[in-house]
């Protein structure tokens, strides 16, 4: 079951001890929650959502869908050229091929 209210993602700015200011919403992931997310290197946030994965833009707008027949619950980047998105749903994993890669630690 999801929540039938947007839930949000918010921003948060962190000053130099540490501390948080800010918290404005990012975006507001409808329908479901975002359980999961990663960036790509881009910038683009992927999130996880009720209906599938929403890849949302550095300044918050959803710029589209990858719709999931079941509930999604996480995601990540994978593959040689870090340019598979995995993605977990209630009984099943999906490997979609993308032309995005995802972020890479340093």
């Amino acid at each position: 079951m999801f929540h039938s209210d947007p839930q949000h993602i918010r921003v948060f700015d962190v000053g130099s001890d540490g501390r948080l200011s800010g918290g404005e919403v990012f975006h507001a992931i409808n329908p479901g929650c975002a359980d999961g997310f990663r960036m790509d290197s881009d910038g683009n946030l992927w999130s996880s959502a009720a209906d599938g994965v929403h890849c949302i833009a550095p300044d918050g707008h959803l710029m589209g869908k990858i719709l999931v027949p079941e509930l999604v619950s996480n995601l990540c980047f994978g593959g040689r050229a870090k340019h598979q998105l995995f993605i977990t749903a209630t009984t099943s994993v999906y490997a979609v091929s993308l032309n995005r890669r995802g972020m890479q630690h340093l």
